[in-house]
């Protein structure tokens, strides 16, 4: 749907903060809402909301708004989150065990069902009733499981090879959080992260700031 209409990725992007916000609405007990008072929530323009939900189809009504469970219903759909997804993790040192040990994923569909590492001191080692397997088992283990997502935390040295054997075994994404841009046959998507961007955006923030 999304690659039909030819939706920016900044639009999509923009979706997981509405799905947010409007789940800590829901549990406020918050029934509706207009686009100017998510605006004022989110800091983003009423007019950029309208925007963006427009390419979906709209949601609001003139006089009304939106009404909060349905929209949050939707956007759930559009971002793939009616679904379940089955996930493994590869690289089980520090970010990777506090990605395992990171509760809410399931609460969104993404159930972690594999880990694998090629440590000695890692491997048979359990977290959150998970034990931590060889990567040589990995192989097998994707392919009898369907898997649908690998979450990567391996050198950069490794993680291409790596990649290209869990695209070749069936995954459908990767989460790569391994300090190199992953990219692969188009068929696979991938979420390329880099948590020391993030950082140095934050420190250009402080210094602009500085400079003002």
């Amino acid at each position: 749907m999304t690659e039909e209409r030819k939706i920016s990725m900044a639009v999509i992007r923009r979706l997981p903060r509405y799905y947010r916000y409007l789940g800590e609405l829901l549990e406020k007990g918050v029934d509706k809402i207009s686009s100017r008072e998510l605006s004022e929530k989110m800091n983003v323009t009423a007019s950029q909301i309208r925007q963006d939900l427009n390419n979906f189809g709209g949601f609001g009504q003139q006089g009304y708004g939106y009404n909060v469970e349905y929209l949050h219903s939707e956007i759930a759909k559009i971002l793939g989150l009616d679904q379940n997804y089955k996930m493994i993790i590869v690289g089980v040192g520090n970010l990777g065990q506090a990605l395992a040990n990171y509760g809410s994923f399931e609460k969104r569909g993404f159930h972690l069902v594999g880990l694998f590492d090629v440590n000695p001191r890692l491997i048979g080692m359990s977290i959150r009733g998970i034990e931590v397997k060889d990567i040589d088992q990995m192989e097998q283990f994707v392919k009898e499981n369907k898997i649908d997502i690998a979450i990567l935390t391996v050198p950069k040295t490794r993680v291409k090879d790596i990649a290209e054997n869990l695209a070749s075994w069936g995954i459908k994404g990767l989460w790569n959080f391994s300090p190199v841009d992953l990219f692969l046959p188009s068929e696979v998507q991938i979420e390329n992260v880099h948590l020391s961007h993030s950082l140095m955006t934050l420190a250009y923030k402080i210094n602009e700031g500085d400079n003002l």
